[in-house]
């Protein structure tokens, strides 16, 4: 990364999930020497004399003098933030942003942001940034960025401002439901490293797997730490907590991979649109890295895009249990088309679709087991509670069995014991997930 980019911070405006297709038939032309992409087109005139029209009305009459290129630049990002929320036109920093994100490192505050009603909605904060660690939130509406108000601004107006170099600070002023007034928080601008996939053993043969966002290698890291995870528990594991809680998304690829490692055989996820490109089908291929041992996905509100692909695809295999909220519900796909040497359309192409044809556009995944946002709080007891043993007189048992020794709570062991149960003590669905993959376990052992 150069020098100007790791001192710029950045906010990434959207998901990542796109088909990063670099289409170099768009600067093309056909013999007779009209672009390629007009070809079979006929040109709206009376749409353009207006269009024309109102540009010489702002040239001539507007309180300043307006470039030419401006005003036309202005109207191609117009133009496409009418079509949808995640189409938009790329100029050469934001390509390099855009490409920068899908690599997993990138300047900024760690936080994915759309547009609503006029406010920058937090779609999720990335873990382990300024973003996340300030107490950020899925949901959260940005009202104010240090004394500027954000009604008004555009998105990417929004966002330049959120930008600058790392160490600097910014305060956001944003509004939260069930909050009665609005919170105000200082964040430190900070060179966003993501690692996408981490791991942790729960309990003896149980392991935990996040994934924060799909990026190019997403595939092969998850991979590895499955391998350590297994290595860690005597070479298997009886089951996986799959954590896609606040997953804004990613590369289709990346999600396809993911999938594939649990699936077998059968479909994973296919798209449909207009061109004969947008249409593309996904199978798994042989092998499962868990060989059938359970698995519990965590999704919330903030699980977008490629996150519900991989919840979606798992799902309607009945490869796994989803566990948690309904997602955000974005099912489209985003092609990245160059139309010069610097500057790019980011545009929607495609619908994608579940394995059983289900569309979760605008509908989300719905969990097989919903889970309400609660806290943890341990019951402390200064005593064991009694039992039969400890009666006067109490009866033998006949099976000569001798008393249970006293069993050691989770956290008591020394070093890493502690700071593994730990995670599970203090996340209500981690916690939920675990005991779930214990009753999946005892269920099969017992049919077998």
């Amino acid at each position: 990364m150069s020098k100007a980019l790791r001192g710029a911070a950045l906010v990434v405006a959207g998901f990542f999930c796109a088909l990063l297709v670099l289409r170099d038939s768009a600067h093309a032309e056909r013999a007779d020497g009209a672009p390629a992409v007009a070809a079979g087109l006929e040109l709206p005139v009376q749409e353009l004399r207006l269009f024309s029209e109102v540009l010489g009305i702002i040239r001539q009459h507007y309180v300043e003098p307006v470039s030419d290129a401006d005003l036309l630049k202005n109207a191609i990002r117009g133009m496409l933030a009418g079509l949808d929320p995640h189409s938009a036109y790329l100029e050469q920093d934001e390509f390099q942003e855009l490409k920068e994100g899908t690599s997993g490192e990138f300047g900024g505050l760690g936080i994915e942001v759309g547009m609503e009603d006029g406010f920058v909605k937090v779609v999720s904060p990335i873990d382990d940034t300024p973003a996340q660690k300030a107490g950020v939130r899925a949901g959260d509406l940005i009202i104010r960025l240090d004394d500027t108000a954000v009604k008004g601004l555009s998105l990417n107006d929004a966002v330049k401002m959120m930008r600058g170099a790392p160490g600097t600070d910014i305060l956001l002023t944003i509004v939260r439901e069930g909050e009665q007034k609005p919170l105000q928080l200082k964040l430190t601008r900070a060179v966003i490293k993501v690692n996408s996939v981490r791991s942790r053993p729960l309990e003896a043969g149980y392991g935990y797997l996040r994934v924060s966002q799909f990026q190019t290698n997403t595939g092969r890291k998850l991979r590895e730490e499955i391998e350590k995870l297994k290595r860690d528990n005597g070479g298997s594991l009886k089951g996986l907590v799959l954590d896609l809680r606040n997953n804004p998304g990613g590369v289709l690829t990346a999600a396809v991979s993911v999938s594939d490692a649990f699936i077998s055989d059968g479909l994973i996820v296919y798209t449909e649109g207009r061109g004969s490109d947008a249409e593309q089908k996904f199978s798994a291929t042989s092998g499962d890295v868990l060989d059938g041992s359970p698995i519990v996905v965590l999704v919330n509100a903030g699980s977008a895009s490629a996150s519900e692909i991989v919840a979606g695809a798992l799902q309607d295999n009945a490869r796994a249990i989803i566990m948690g909220e309904k997602t955000f519900g974005k099912g489209s796909v985003q092609t990245i088309l160059p139309i010069r040497e610097n500057a790019a359309l980011k545009l929607t192409t495609a619908r994608y679709f579940t394995p059983k044809g289900r569309s979760i556009q605008a509908e989300g995944i719905e969990p097989d087991v919903p889970l309400e946002r609660v806290q943890l709080t341990a019951v402390e007891q200064s005593f064991e509670p009694l039992g039969e043993r400890d009666l006067a007189r109490h009866l033998g048992n006949p099976n000569g069995k001798k008393p249970a020794a006293p069993v050691t709570k989770p956290g008591d062991a020394k070093g890493g014991a502690k700071q593994e149960a730990s995670l599970a003590s203090a996340d209500f669905g981690v916690h939920e997930a675990l005991n779930l993959l214990k009753a999946l376990n005892i269920v099969q052992s017992r049919a077998k």
